[in-house]
């Protein structure tokens, strides 16, 4: 396959084919004769794996050695979970910040009932007074 094929079938642009490439977290492909990459169905499998773990949240050092841990399939996976325990602790973390980031902007928000004109805005006035 193509890079545009390739990109295609696994949901990713050709952009990103070439940064996950440039990542090393997706392998080189062969090249023909005339200097085209040239991918194969691991190749797809693998993109697909990345963008799944990229829409969870991962880090490229989370994915990176999630894929390095399947280069070890025998081995136990403690190490699997202790990576995904820890990236949990980071949204759970992340949540936490954006419920008070929602708190104050809700309390921002009572400032003003919309019937008042600029001037006399409550919210307007709120964040001037905070900055």
């Amino acid at each position: 396959m193509r890079i545009g094929e390739v990109a295609q079938a696994s949901g990713a642009s050709v952009t990103t084919v070439r940064f996950y490439e440039r990542e090393g977290l997706l392998s080189e492909p062969m090249r023909s004769d005339g200097n085209y990459r040239v991918y194969e169905r691991h190749h797809v499998s693998s993109l697909r794996f990345i963008l799944h773990c990229r829409s969870l949240g991962m880090t490229l050092d989370e994915v990176r050695s999630l894929l390095k841990f399947m280069e070890t399939p025998d081995q136990g996976c403690q190490l699997v979970n202790k990576l995904l325990d820890e990236h949990i602790a980071q949204v759970a973390e992340k949540i936490g910040q954006l419920q008070a980031l929602k708190n104050e902007l809700q309390r921002v928000r009572a400032k003003c009932h919309g019937a008042d004109s600029i001037n006399q805005c409550g919210i307007l006035r709120e964040l001037t007074h905070q900055a």
